[in-house]
């Protein structure tokens, strides 16, 4: 897998979340998709995420838990893994560390 993704459009100003505690920046790709590229700092309380669509959501470094929908309990989820969130739903995210994100937009 690649560590990195050519031929694209960043939009520059960033998506601010949770003040401050989720930072990412939109990537735009030719054929028209998009991604977003964040961070989600040491949380003291889970974060809530609304989704429109469907949400591939990749790990890069760091390790989280995560709590998906109306499910009752969370997964861990580490660098190099991924957990996709239906679109419509909202997802639980918590973590320890810094938390590098890549959240792919598969409507």
């Amino acid at each position: 897998m690649s560590n990195q993704f050519d031929h694209v459009s960043v939009v520059k100003k960033s998506n601010v979340y949770f003040d401050g505690l989720c930072i990412s920046h939109t990537v735009q790709f030719e054929d028209g998709t998009k991604k977003t590229l964040g961070v989600i700092l040491p949380t003291e309380q889970a974060l809530t995420f609304q989704t429109h669509v469907p949400e591939r959501m990749e790990i890069i470094s760091g390790e989280c838990r995560v709590q998906i929908g109306d499910k009752t309990e969370s997964e861990l989820f580490r660098a190099g893994q991924s957990f996709y969130v239906p679109g419509n739903s909202r997802f639980k995210i918590e973590t320890d560390e810094v938390l590098d994100y890549v959240c792919h937009f598969e409507g």
